[in-house]
């Protein structure tokens, strides 16, 4: 069954709302009308250049034609910190750090919290917060 408007607008929407709540310390580096993307709050110098950008990636949701795609990355970082912390979540993990999510029931919202709030301690250990 295709993802209708609705159901899109409806995940996109919950999983906002679990970035918002990571606000601060995050920061919100991108809101359109189907990307948002938070980051850490403190510039890092990144890749082999060492060039200092405003803030680590940290997690995005992502609104596609046929599902909305949530990242985070921290689960790239250390992977073995997350595992089994999210059983219902990780039916949806599609590689190592995206979840693709076709209906509004995939999203578990204790289990999603659970997840951003072992990424924001692992971004704090990291050094990517203030």
């Amino acid at each position: 069954m295709p993802l209708t408007v609705e159901t899109r607008a409806e995940i996109f929407n919950l999983l906002i709302k679990a970035l918002k709540d990571c606000c601060p310390p995050m920061v919100i580096a991108k809101d359109s009308k189907d990307t948002f993307e938070i980051i850490g709050n403190k510039p890092v110098p990144y890749g082999s250049t060492k060039k200092i950008i405003p803030g680590m990636y940290f997690a995005s949701a992502v609104a596609r034609k046929d599902m909305v795609s949530f990242y985070l990355f921290p689960l790239y970082a250390d992977f073995d910190k997350f595992e089994g912390s999210a059983p219902e979540l990780w039916k949806c993990l599609k590689g190592k750090t995206c979840f693709n999510f076709k209906k509004a029931a995939d999203i578990h919202p204790k289990e999603l919290k659970s997840l951003l709030s072992k990424g924001v301690q692992l971004w704090k250990k990291s050094g990517y917060l203030d």
